[in-house]
């Protein structure tokens, strides 16, 4: 091989630090695919190191399945704990944990593409080992219910009571019915239509 010329996986590399260097200047955050602790972890260091760079507002471009509830929960308080506003855009789909994280933004910063579904439902869990491990794993799977379902009635203004019941099975929406639901504010085409 040719010295001075790189090999595939050099060239992958830099092209993809380069996209999220310009992601970075454009204070632009992806949390895309399952959410889980080493997606928060770059999340979270992305947020911490823009709102460090400045006090302009962040966009955060959701598309994901869910995952991990306590991942989902790092990064919904630490975009609520740090000064920069953020804007959440959902496009593609936003679902269980990543539907948690969606809502640390306030309502009116809250959009998403034509085409994105959203998923709420309650938290599920593999139980296994000893039956009194799995007992404490059921108490904490209620609790983390009623955490959820309480995160949901807040942010869209909807009776917790409904929620509970909304998020006993997969209850999906699209666009149109999310800003119904009370989850998304409007339904953006262009980036010059998020407001600052």
């Amino acid at each position: 091989m040719d010295l001075a010329t790189p090999a595939p996986e050099d060239t992958d590399a830099t092209a993809t630090r380069l996209l999220d260097e310009r992601a970075f200047r454009s204070r632009t955050v992806l949390v895309f695919g399952e959410i889980n602790a080493n997606l928060a972890a770059s999340v979270v260091k992305q947020l911490i190191a823009l709102e460090g760079a400045s006090a302009e507002p962040i966009t955060m471009l959701v598309s994901s399945p869910g995952g991990h509830v306590e991942s989902g929960d790092a990064i919904h308080d630490v975009v609520r704990f740090i000064s920069a506003p953020v804007r959440m855009v959902g496009t593609g789909w936003v679902g269980s944990a990543a539907c948690h994280l969606y809502l640390a933004a306030p309502r009116q910063r809250r959009y998403c593409l034509p085409n994105t579904r959203f998923l709420i439902h309650q938290p599920s869990g593999g139980a296994g080992g000893p039956a009194a491990d799995i007992a404490i794993q059921a108490r904490e799977l209620v609790k983390a219910r009623e955490r959820i379902a309480e995160v949901i009635a807040r942010e869209t203004g909807r009776p917790t009571a409904q929620v509970r019941a909304d998020i006993e099975r997969d209850f999906w929406m699209s666009a149109r019915e999310a800003i119904d639901y009370g989850l998304v504010s409007r339904i953006v085409t262009q980036r010059e239509e998020l407001e600052r």
